[in-house]
Formats: C-alpha cells, structure tokens, sequence
C-alpha cells in the first residue's frame, strides 16, 4: 500500500472533559469514516456546517474491497474537491467483455461517446480513496475526526440526539442535533434504534483474490460464465493501480469458507485461470451476496446511509456508489434543514428517493445473482438457453445479466415539477444532470459539471439560447449557454444532451439532479419549481 499515513493516533478531545450534564453539543455527528461518511462530511463541511465524524478504528481498511467507481461518484467528488487525484491514480475503463466458455459472446461500452470530463468507471482499491478523502478532511477545520471513537449508547430525543461514546481514555458523552450512521453492514447504530434489516442472503459463496502480477490485458471487465479454468462456475478479472489484479471466482455453495482461503488453496485456482504461478497475492477473502435494506432510513434525527442503510451484491458496482449517492442527496437537504431554509419535512424526501434507489439496486442485484447463481433445474436451462442465443441474436444478448453496472437512480419524487410541453430527449426531473464540453467567456474549454460548481453547487438555473430572459432568485446560480455573456456550445452537444431550444431551461438542485425543466420558463414558475424543490410546499 503506497500511501504515506494509513494510521492515525488517538487524540483526547476537549469534550471528554466536560463533567456531569455538561455535555458538548454539535450540529451533526457523522459516525464512520468510511468512503460515505467521509464524503457527506466534506460536502456537509464545504456547505459551511461544522460536523463530528467519529470511527471506531484508527486506521484506512485493509484489502481493496470496493474497487469500482462510477462516473457519477467522480462528479461528486470533483465538488468535493478530489475528484482528478481519484482519475490520476484509477485505472480508466468503460469496455466489458462476456465470455461462455473459452468464446467470447459479447463487448459493451459504457460512455462511447465523446464530451465528458469523467470516464465511466475507474477501478481504485478502496484504502486510497479513503486516505485521499482523509487528506481531504485535514484540508476543512469545519471537521472534527476523531479516531478510536466507538458509540456505545443513543437516546433519542424530541430536539436532539444525546450518545455515549467510548475511547481509550474511557467513555464521554455529547448531544446532537442529528446523528447520520455511516458505519456499514454491521451497524451498531441500526441495533440501537432497533431497525430491521431485511432482505435476501444467497447461499452461493464467491472467493475474492486480489493478486500482483505483470501482465499484457487491457484494461476491461472481462467476465466468464462456465470457463474452462473453473467449470461449471463463473469468473470475474479486473485491473487495478499498482499491477493489481482482483479476480472473483464462483465457489460451492457448502464451500468451506475457512479451507477455501487458505493461500495454498487458492493459488492453484488462480494459476489455471492465469496459465502460470508468477504472482503474489495482495487480499484474500469470501463473500455471500446479501440483498437487504432497513424499511426507514430516517428515525427520527438519526439517518442513515450506504451499507448502514442498504446492501447488495458487489457485482454491478452498486454499494459503494450508491452509498455515496446517499451522501450528496442527504448532505444538501440537512444543510437547508439546519439554515432552516427548508423545513424538517424536506429529510423525508432523502428516505423516499434513496430507499426506492435501494429497492432498484436490489432488484438489479437479485436478478444478477439469479443469472450467476442459478437456484434450480429450471432457472439453469434458462440460462444455457440465454447464453446460446447470445452467440447469434442482440435480443439474446440483452438477457445476460453478468452484473449489470451501476447508473444513477432516476427519482420519482415529489421534489420534482414537469411542465406539459413535449420533449424528445434530455434528462427529467429527477434524473442527474448530463455533462458536456462548453466553452467559457475568454475562450476557457471546460465542462458543464464544472460550469455548475462554479455555480455553487446550490440550485442553478441552466437556461439555452436567447429566449425570453428569467430574473433568477437570490442565493440561486445561474448558467447560461449560448446568447450574448453565455458559454459557447461550440460542438453542440450541451443543446442536443439537453433537447434545448432557444428558452429552454433546466432548474437543478444542489445535487446536480434536475428539480424542472422548461420550454417557456417564467419567474413564476421558477419560483413554484424552486419551493417545491426546497420542500417548502
């Protein structure tokens, strides 16, 4: 791991002093500093709230585990700040290659097209993408990171929520106005407000192996049912920074689990995958696919997100990025709540939105595992059937499902306004913004995802062309493309991306998702897009 800290010390705080009733009091308490909890803070901090992240460990995680990014996370974490130290050190990729036995059935890419900053995907073991968050975090005094911070307690109140938290110097208390669990599929803290959790655990069991090696593949998914390395079975190898390679095997679902890791084990099983035994491993472990998520996410002032909230299987992508969509549409809605320039209200919204996301997510990765893992007699005839007709039709190849990858969840959400008026193409209310190259005043090339942080990253209105001009509100951004002090469209495709006209505008939240979108915009119907986006009726 070529990182230079990966442990960080223990240091008493000032609130473990206080004595008695007296103690501290703060605005939010994030707890787990992992990828979700370290993102919402810095998004919460950049927003100009001050928040308490605390992690049980001292330490970055150990193995690669999450590995696969997406093009969206990359937007967030542009806002965020980090986003091109994650491209510089990520392996870019957007080709996948599926195999059925040693033919290959098929190839897709997932951004042919031209005019983005962000690629599709990079794969980044997941230990560098919380040390750069870290680093992050050390930049922004509005957080507060305490390691070796375990909570211990919750009391829920009417106006705050008051935890118990031990350290090495023993327990200390404090209270918050709102607590957001960040700590992961075992969390502590969905125990302590007694939430379900439930969903389906897959009995087939999957061996993980991230192995160091030279070697001349491209940098694709590459992805095998039934190979003649590990019959019967599928396969999954992806590249990684740093000469890494994770390689995923399908193993028996009465597989030891103990036995099966064993190193002398599983380097038999790599070297026919491999044709040779030049590699050294890097992480070693076994999964079952779980699909599960909490029926609330919100309760009361305790909120929770990624893994806490929701999990799935890792085949497609979909827990670490949908985690940090959790992240980016909570952070904004608790910034307003706490401004009090949205009402309480509004937090429902993050449950409404991000548990259907969950629920789409699972049903995605339940589907995946069903292909992969075949229950019976009958769902494996349909596979060898799909995966037959994949050799010779496009239809056919449409029904495989080897992990099919992440993509933005579109919201069907009250937050959203759609006016009556046609349109052919462009993104919703509800589904995130589109990226395009655009060209500043003074001849900058740039994007529009940087256009919209230049914004502010608050509600912005993005209009086209030289319609009928729209006062914007105060404290709302504003983007213009095209007509006189606007960004030049110079190849067209912020227009076509956005089925514009001359007077078309989009109103986007704080989020980059779209709130409305006009033909023939009005102040009055910004205003009414812009409350309801706000939750404020």
């Amino acid at each position: 791991m070529a990182l230079t800290k990966t442990q960080f010390g223990y240091r008493r705080h000032p609130d473990q002093d206080r004595a008695g009733a007296n103690i501290a009091e703060h605005a939010i308490v994030v707890v787990g500093a992992g990828p979700i909890g370290l993102s919402l803070a810095i998004d919460l901090a950049q927003r100009g709230q001050s928040v308490v992240l605390l992690d049980d460990a001292d330490r970055i995680g150990e193995g690669s585990r999450a590995i696969c990014f997406s093009k969206r996370s990359l937007e967030f974490w542009d806002r965020l700040g980090i986003g091109q130290r994650m491209v510089d050190k990520g392996v870019v990729w957007s080709v996948g290659k599926i195999f059925h036995g040693e033919q290959q059935l098929y190839q897709f890419n997932l951004l042919p097209e031209e005019g983005h900053k962000r690629p599709a995907f990079i794969n980044l073991q997941q230990f560098y993408a919380e040390a750069y968050l870290v680093d992050r975090v050390e930049e922004l005094p509005a957080i507060d990171l305490r390691w070796r911070n375990k909570v211990t307690g919750l009391e829920p109140h009417n106006d705050h929520v008051a935890l118990t938290i031990q350290t090495p110097d023993g327990p200390y208390r404090l209270a918050a106005q709102y607590v957001v669990a960040c700590d992961g599929a075992r969390s502590s803290l969905r125990q302590m407000v007694g939430a379900e959790f439930a969903g389906q655990v897959f009995e087939d069991q999957f061996l993980i192996a991230d192995v160091k090696m030279t070697a001349a593949f491209p940098t694709e998914r590459w992805f095998w049912f039934d190979p003649p390395f590990h019959a019967g079975r599928s396969a999954l190898l992806h590249k990684q920074p740093d000469d890494i390679w994770r390689i995923d095997l399908q193993l028996n679902r009465f597989a030891d689990p103990a036995v099966e890791k064993l190193p002398e084990n599983v380097r038999p099983r790599i070297a026919r995958m491999l044709g040779h035994d030049k590699f050294d491993f890097e992480w070693i472990s076994l999964y079952k696919f779980q699909c599960r998520r909490m029926n609330k996410f919100v309760h009361g002032r305790v909120i929770f997100a990624g893994d806490a909230a929701h999990q799935v299987s890792p085949f497609g992508a979909r827990g670490a990025n949908s985690g940090l969509e959790d992240a980016e549409n909570l952070a904004w809605k608790l910034d307003r709540v706490l401004r009090g320039t949205s009402p309480e209200a509004l937090l429902e919204s993050y449950h409404i939105e991000r548990s259907a996301a969950a629920d789409e997510n699972i049903r995605e990765s339940t589907r995946s595992t069903d292909f992969m893992a075949p229950n019976s007699h009958q769902e494996a005839r349909l596979r060898k059937a799909v995966l037959s007709l994949a050799k010779e039709t496009e239809f056919g190849k449409r029904m495989v499902n080897a992990g099919r990858l992440s993509t933005p969840s579109i919201y069907q959400t009250p937050l959203s306004t759609a006016d009556g008026d046609a349109w052919r193409g462009g993104p919703r209310p509800g589904a995130s913004m589109r990226d395009a190259p655009v060209v500043a005043q003074g001849g900058d090339p740039m994007f529009l995802t940087e256009a919209f942080i230049r914004a502010g990253t608050r509600f912005t209105w993005l209009a086209f062309g030289n319609g009928a001009a729209v006062e914007v509100p105060e404290g709302v951004g504003a983007i213009r493309i095209g007509g006189e002090g606007g960004f030049a469209d110079a190849a067209g495709l912020a227009v076509t991306r956005y089925d514009a006209e001359p007077g078309t505008a989009y109103l986007l939240r704080p989020d980059g998702y779209v709130a409305a979108r006009f033909r023939h915009p009005t102040r009055e119907g910004l205003d009414a897009a812009l409350a309801r986006a706000a939750g404020i009726n």
